[in-house]
């Protein structure tokens, strides 16, 4: 991927208090309408400027909790603020303060269909500059950098339902980057990316952060959080917060890793003798000795 970032794509938004945390929650919990817990009494700071993993099993709440920070679902209980916001139904019935949230904090889906829903790709990634108000010059100047930066010129004039999986992802990490927020959140940012297209999107995330963004991801695929995250959030079963800690830490400790069901053992047969050996849960449950 070119090497070039537009300082508009970096620079923080003008008159924001730097202080703050870039999200922090408060012994919060959500359930789903019919009352199935999705998260209980989670307490968890995240500085501006960090670089941040959430691991869990799918359906640990990894998904509901980059949700609660973004203000797309609202904590049943507790509090959740992203930089110094409170993030609540109350607080975001205010436009002003629904508008500092959003030109904050942007979200990739782990299904980009669930987020594209404009004609062209060049439309959806005007979007949100466009709701910024940011002149005509500037938006064309922003849709020119990320799609230099993601490589996706070519696909600019296409309708995102034409798009493959890989070139839909790629398209909605611009929308977000295009609305150059402080922080992005990512849920399974790799899902339904061939190798290569990982390797670049694994390399723009380290230089987004280089470059003072906070990344949040989420995800169960252990094989790239070692360069996505400095330091690793873990979900278990039961919806809570099982530890935290540097991601070294955090990826060696093995029996952490197994009680949260993201590695499991396979036995192995060797003739009369038997041993087993770890393996790591990834997208396509292949099997890697760590």
């Amino acid at each position: 991927m070119p090497e070039h970032l537009s300082p508009a794509l970096l620079d923080p938004p003008p008159g924001e208090d730097a202080t703050p945390p870039a999200f922090h929650l408060q012994s919060a919990s959500f359930a789903y309408a019919d009352g199935t817990p999705a998260l209980r009494d989670i307490t968890l700071r995240i500085g501006q400027g960090e670089k941040v993993a959430v691991l869990g099993a799918n359906g640990s709440g990894k998904s509901t909790l980059l949700r609660l920070l973004d203000g797309l679902h609202f904590a049943a209980s507790g509090r959740v603020e992203a930089f110094g916001l409170e993030v609540s139904e109350r607080a975001l019935r205010s436009p002003a303060h629904s508008a500092r949230l959003r030109r904050r904090v942007g979200f990739v889906f782990q299904n980009p269909d669930a987020q594209l829903f404009s004609t062209t790709a060049r439309d959806e990634i005007a979007f949100g500059p466009l709701q910024l108000g940011l002149p005509a010059a500037e938006i064309e100047r922003r849709i020119a950098d990320v799609a230099a930066l993601l490589e996706i010129g070519h696909l600019l004039d296409r309708p995102p339902f034409r798009l493959s999986g890989g070139e839909k992802k790629k398209v909605a990490v611009a929308s977000v980057l295009a609305a150059g927020p402080d922080a992005i959140l990512l849920d399974e940012p790799l899902g339904g990316l061939d190798p290569r297209s990982q390797r670049g999107m694994v390399d723009l995330f380290v230089r987004l952060h280089r470059a003072g963004k906070t990344l949040v991801t989420a995800t169960h695929d252990l094989t790239a959080v070692a360069e996505l995250a400095d330091r690793v959030v873990v979900l278990n079963e039961e919806h809570g917060l099982e530890a935290e800690g540097p991601a070294g830490t955090v990826l060696g400790d093995l029996e952490l890793l197994t009680r949260v069901n993201l590695i499991h053992e396979h036995l192995h047969w060797h003739g009369d003798l038997c041993h087993s050996h770890p393996h790591f849960h990834d997208h396509d449950h292949t099997h890697e000795h760590p």
